[in-house]
């Protein structure tokens, strides 16, 4: 599948695999803290009041989403997954737990970055959403 990235210079070529890299540090670590159970993360998911499941789903997608950004083919699925991921959070700060949404916020903001840097081309999407014609 072509992507806008192949139209890409070279420069921002660079910058959009740097912020790519960069969010998956971010989002690796965090996950990778949810999932250890690092108390900052156990304390934060009791105020949120799901459960540590949420906390463990939560992980388990950032965890993916940082993997996604890494591989060519994904990285826009994996710029969406953590997009959404951070509206969730920047709601949670506002709603349930209070504190500065300001970090979810600048995650988010890189996240539809690199999606909107990375999104299929609009004739890959035509192609892909047309039924199959058999040759008749």
């Amino acid at each position: 599948m072509a992507t806008s990235s192949t139209l890409m210079t070279p420069t921002r070529r660079r910058v959009v695999w740097g912020v790519r890299i960069l969010l998956a540090l971010a989002f690796g670590a965090a996950g990778a803290a949810k999932l250890a159970g690092v108390p900052q993360m156990v304390q934060v998911f009791d105020a949120i009041g799901f459960g540590q499941w949420f906390r463990i789903v939560t992980g388990v997608v950032e965890l993916a989403g940082a993997a996604l950004l890494l591989v060519p083919a994904t990285g826009f699925f994996g710029g969406v997954l953590l997009l959404a991921t951070m509206v969730g959070a920047v709601g949670t700060h506002l709603v349930l737990i209070g504190g500065s949404p300001l970090p979810a916020l600048v995650l988010g903001a890189l996240a539809a970055f690199v999606a909107w840097q990375l999104v299929p081309a609009r004739d890959d999407w035509i192609k892909a959403l047309k039924p199959a014609r058999s040759a008749a």
